[in-house]
């Protein structure tokens, strides 16, 4: 998808354009970072969805990361208490920070699509309403779609769009399945902060011939099965509930993290920006070892189990997961390696794992709400649900679960770093 600059989708909204707006009351300690990021989530959301396409849900994703680090070297910019992200642009002290986040925000949003530019615009208008016009304002929107359009250039060219190059394995003449598969340029794609794909890359799967193999596979033959006799209702619960894929899925939990901790604007920029470029970089590595090992799925090695050289394991012709696996390979477990991500960022951030409890509702799973008080608890929900789903071995999500640890830290070790003054 090739999308247009920002400044020819949008530009400096004039102060004449702002018209009157009845406020929503705010959630307590709600802020333009935590405010926007919502929207983002609403205006990423056909990204995450979109049909038959290689580049769904990551593109959603990265469209997220890129909308944080342009609030966050916005609004650095005017109150510079950390290294910025990418950018960093003279900026008086008064100009507003929610004008100047806002602008950002809906600045990269609006290179979606011309449908989504034209919502962007309203959007910024109505958020910006209430606040009285003035150089604060339109400083601000003009510093916001500045940094916007620097962060957007940036990522430009960084290989989300590149070609789909995935070569089924197969002898000649025999037929495989023909279904897009989801990611595979993303091996390729320029991390956010990390220095290569490959940085995180694990060893190898286990053995075919071994026992954590048979005690890996048999668990998901009994847990994972679409009609399974073992699996309870509770971790069916579970699995159904973490069928969600894209945005919705984890930066809920960043943004009410961040209302709950009372953070300020520069603060949960900051936050959730490093939750963005933690999840991006995430999907990169995890993509980059999944292509790379090519490993069979449940359903692959269940039905073919015949052939894995290992008498514990027994075949299933007729076996499926709980719902249609994912379309890429197998190890290690994507959705593993975001939640550690995620919990990645807040250990390192708070240097806990203990946190304010976080109450999550899910897409796939109506009517049903889960709740979190500490970030490994939440991971290892996550971890449960995939191999309770038959997408994923437990070796598999405990490696997927390791690795997203050490991109969050890593990328709260690396990047957006606090600012050293004598005074402090």
């Amino acid at each position: 998808m090739r999308t247009p600059s920002i400044h020819k989708v949008i530009g400096l909204i004039p102060a004449a354009l702002i018209g009157a707006w009845l406020a929503i009351p705010a959630t307590v300690s709600a802020n333009v970072i935590t405010d926007w990021d919502a929207k983002a989530i609403d205006a990423v959301a056909p990204l995450a969805s979109a049909p038959a396409s290689p580049y769904t849900p990551y593109a959603a994703y990265r469209m997220m990361g890129i909308v944080h680090a342009a609030m966050f070297d916005t609004v650095n910019s005017i109150e510079r208490r950390y290294q910025p992200y990418l950018v960093q642009l003279p900026a008086d002290s008064t100009t507003s920070k929610e004008a100047a986040a806002a602008a950002a925000a809906a600045a990269v949003l609006a290179t979606i699509d011309a449908k989504t530019a034209a919502q962007m615009k309203r959007e910024l208008v109505s958020y910006l309403a209430s606040m009285p016009d003035g150089m604060a304002k339109s400083e601000g929107i003009k510093l916001g779609e500045t940094v916007a359009a620097k962060i957007w250039e940036a990522r430009a060219n960084d290989g989300a769009e590149g070609p789909d190059d995935y070569r089924p394995r197969t002898t000649p003449g025999v037929y495989v399945p023909t279904p897009i598969m989801r990611g595979p340029m993303w091996p390729k794609v320029k991390p956010f902060a990390m220095v290569s794909p490959s940085q995180f890359r694990p060893g190898p799967p286990v053995a075919l011939d071994s026992v954590e193999w048979a005690k890996d596979f048999n668990e998901i033959k009994d847990y994972g099965a679409q009609k399974s006799a073992k699996r309870t209702a509770e971790q069916t619960e579970t699995a159904r509930f973490w069928l969600v894929a894209g945005p919705v899925a984890y930066h809920p939990f960043l943004r009410q993290l961040a209302i709950a901790k009372e953070m300020d604007v520069v603060d949960s920029a900051r936050f959730m920006a490093l939750g963005g470029i933690a999840l991006n970089d995430a999907l990169v590595a995890v993509l980059d070892a999944k292509y790379h090992y090519n490993f069979w799925r449940p359903v692959t090695a269940i039905r073919n189990a015949d052939i894995d050289g290992n008498p514990a394991t027994d075949i299933d012709s007729t076996w499926q997961p709980i719902a249609e696996t994912p379309m890429h390979p197998e190890y290690p477990c994507a959705h593993c390696i975001l939640s550690g991500s995620v919990a990645g960022v807040v250990k390192a951030t708070l240097g806990t794992g203990d946190i304010p409890e976080i109450a999550m509702t899910s897409p796939t799973a109506s009517g049903v709400t889960h709740r979190w008080d500490n970030v490994m608890a939440f991971a290892g929900e996550v971890a449960n649900a995939r191999i309770w789903s038959g997408f994923h071995y437990r070796s598999s999500t405990r490696v997927g679960t390791s690795m997203g640890l050490q991109i969050g830290e890593y990328v709260v070790m690396h990047v957006m770093q606090p600012v050293m003054t004598s005074s402090r």
